[in-house]
């Protein structure tokens, strides 16, 4: 946890803090807008980086279904990210989801390398039909709005955490973390050209 930074479930009291929070950050953060009312009644569900008393950070634990849960409104305000506060967001929702039975914690993000750092996968939007049909469906940019689904599979014992993944996500290319062995490409290199070599039996 972050020094002067504790993580707590909001209450209707947060709403407004919520509400400016998230709203300060829509286009940074390609967020969709909450009103008061939604908050308020969704408060619940939230997890609130607190500073001094100031909601600096925070992320939702949205339901989809019986057994999926969705990260929503995940923000950090500008001048606390690099903290690590979003990935203390992210874990905290994902031990709550685990604790309430859910077998799959999900996201729909612009920026996928912050959930496969912490050991979520990209997977097709139509692996996640829950959100599709509670969400995507009635949505104006439905098809096209250039987010990644990631998705976690929960069980006991797994929570998310930093870690080299199989593959990261550089500037919209897929780069995998293990480098070529040079040494045994050039032997199969060698190899090839001595099969190429060797006379053909008549």
């Amino acid at each position: 946890m972050n020094n002067s930074v504790i993580l707590r479930t909001a209450s209707t009291a947060d709403a407004p803090a919520l509400h400016r929070l998230i709203a300060d950050n829509l286009e940074a953060g390609h967020l969709l807008p909450r009103t008061i009312e939604d908050l308020e009644e969704h408060a619940h569900r939230f997890t609130v980086a607190d500073a001094d008393g100031f909601v600096v950070g925070c992320a939702e634990l949205a339901p989809l279904g019986g057994s999926v849960a969705e990260v929503r409104s995940l923000v950090v305000h500008d001048e606390y990210r690099g903290r690590r506060i979003g990935s203390d967001l992210i874990h905290h929702l994902s031990s709550a989801a685990n604790e309430r039975g859910f077998s799959t914690l999900c996201a729909f993000t612009h920026e996928p390398s912050h959930f496969v750092r912490l050991g979520f996968s990209i997977v097709p939007h139509m692996w996640v039909p829950e959100k599709i049909a509670h969400d995507c469906t009635s949505c104006p940019l439905f098809r096209r709005c250039g987010q990644y689904a990631v998705a976690l599979t929960l069980r006991a014992g797994v929570s998310v955490r930093p870690l080299q993944p199989a593959a990261v996500i550089y500037a919209g290319r897929v780069a995998g973390p293990r480098k070529p062995n040079v040494e045994r490409l050039q032997i199969r290199a060698v190899d090839a050209t001595r099969k190429r070599k060797e006379p053909v039996p008549a």
